[in-house]
């Protein structure tokens, strides 16, 4: 399994608190860095010193990282014009070599909208732009140079477009994930090379993956090339007595992070690793809500990533 660092800055986080965390990811052998794409905290934080945008940020370490892949979880259709967003995923895909992924999803958090002047359609519109947005991005990208790309959807028309700048990879991965039960599981076997269950039970996951790979059937598309991973807020310590303090730090009960999430000692956060594994998750996005306790990552590293890798 490949543990990738997951990060919620909106909660609090400067670019330089995130720099920390990546180049520490990089350090330690992680997979992947990913960070979550809000403008506004959640819960009873402040969120100072406020929002970074993550594809600057992205851009950013693209640059001062050399072997970690970078990513949304996830980026909100009703963020940014498809079109726009298709330019700056392939630029940081050329400045980063060729490591960035893009996880793009309908959108959900009607308060951070309404705090920065965004757009809330409801839901099955956020799915229409959401449907939209993924054909339009791929679209952009898979187009030959040289050639014009053309769109005209409900939301979006594109005319006579070169579909530059063309991203290293043939096309960045696209990661999809969520509970939906029949559009969800459409777009992520039309369009994703990975689906995500997210903060979810172990046998609900299961479920999930279930449903996405008979939706790749229904199209013929060979299942097994469709990642499939998990996320959950992670907890290690090497006793019991440092998984508390850890869980006090972001205001958690271990007991509802045991239940809910993913904590304990090392042999303990394995074998729930293994869980998880064991209904066909492939990666864990390994959500860390306290980003300048960079020990935790070396912990994770050191007694978790060799076991499960």
């Amino acid at each position: 399994m490949l543990l990738r660092i997951f990060t919620e800055p909106q909660q609090g986080a400067s670019y330089d608190d995130l720099l920390a965390v990546a180049r520490k990811t990089e350090e330690n052998g992680f997979d992947a860095f990913f960070r979550s794409d809000h403008y506004l905290a959640m819960g009873d934080r402040d969120g100072l010193p406020g929002p970074t945008d993550s594809w600057i940020t992205l851009a950013g370490l693209a640059r001062e990282t050399s072997t970690i892949k970078l990513g949304t979880l996830v980026s909100s259709a009703t963020f940014r014009n498809p079109g726009v967003l298709a330019i700056s995923v392939a630029q940081v895909d050329q400045m980063s070599g060729g490591r960035a992924e893009l996880g793009l999803g309908a959108g959900w958090f009607e308060a951070e909208h309404k705090a920065y002047g965004l757009t809330f359609p409801a839901m099955k519109d956020r799915f229409d732009i959401l449907s939209e947005q993924l054909e339009l991005i791929t679209g952009l990208w898979d187009t030959p140079v040289g050639d014009k790309y053309e769109f005209a959807g409900k939301h979006y028309q594109i005319t006579d477009s070169p579909a530059l700048p063309k991203p290293v990879q043939q096309h960045p991965p696209i990661i999809i994930g969520g509970s939906g039960k029949k559009r969800t599981p459409a777009l992520a076997a039309k369009y994703a090379a990975e689906f995500n269950a997210n903060f979810c039970s172990v046998e609900a996951a299961g479920e999930l993956y279930k449903r996405v790979q008979a939706a790749c059937d229904e199209v013929g598309r060979d299942a097994k090339t469709l990642a499939l991973s998990t996320a959950h807020t992670v907890v290690v310590g090497k006793d019991d007595a440092e998984v508390k303090k850890r869980a006090d730090a972001i205001g958690r009960d271990v007991d509802d992070l045991k239940a809910n999430s993913i904590a304990g000692t090392p042999a303990e956060v394995v074998d729930r690793l293994g869980q998880f594994a064991a209904v066909g998750s492939q990666r864990q996005y390994v959500q860390i809500m306290d980003l300048h306790d960079l020990d935790h990552l070396d912990l994770i590293a050191a007694e978790v990533l060799p076991q499960v890798s």
